[in-house]
């Protein structure tokens, strides 16, 4: 059996990309990287793979547990549903940029992990970097004024460890915060 790996094109531009390895930009964390990845990677295999950015989980991979979740352009979305080739020009933040992505923070996390941290919202840990991102966005979009709302627009991040309580609490003393 002969396995046939594609290379990167040397064809002239003509807009069309694919479907062997090509450079895309990514503006990471407030960081330009250009990675060689085939246009159908998601942005969770670019971000862990050709990265080694690992905060963002691999769960179920079809965008139902939330625990890739991380930001483009300040909202939020599922990293394995999404093409990491339609993410250029766009600014991705992952849970590893939240705490002084620009290095001025002295190691500072950011309020909504230090809520996390401080109202125990987090068991196993597996979850929670998709938890703050989306709890990050949750606040950002004014979805966190009653705890009724913060459950519905959660709803999308499962914690297998049901520690819902505590990441509403977090959320609850952290939208005052950011």
């Amino acid at each position: 059996m002969t396995v046939r790996t594609p290379e990167t094109s040397t064809a002239p531009d003509t807009g069309e990309r694919g479907p062997g390895p090509v450079k895309v930009r990514l503006a990471v964390n407030g960081a330009e990287r250009t990675v060689e990845i085939e246009p159908r990677v998601s942005l969770l295999g670019a971000l862990r793979d050709s990265l080694q950015l690992t905060g963002a989980k691999r769960g179920c991979d079809q965008g139902t547990c939330g625990a890739c979740t991380v930001q483009v352009d300040g909202r939020r979305v599922l990293a394995c549903l999404t093409l990491a080739i339609t993410c250029e020009d766009a600014e991705v933040t992952t849970i590893e940029g939240l705490a002084a992505p620009d290095g001025t923070g002295d190691g500072q996390l950011h309020p909504i992990q230090e809520e996390f941290i401080r109202h125990d919202a987090f068991q196993c840990g597996y979850c929670t970097p998709g938890q703050i991102m989306s709890a990050l966005g949750c606040v950002q979009e004014g979805h966190a004024d009653e705890d009724a709302d913060i459950k519905e627009w959660m709803s999308g991040n499962i914690c297998r460890c049901a520690a819902y309580p505590n990441i509403r609490a977090a959320i609850r003393a952290a939208r005052t915060r950011t």
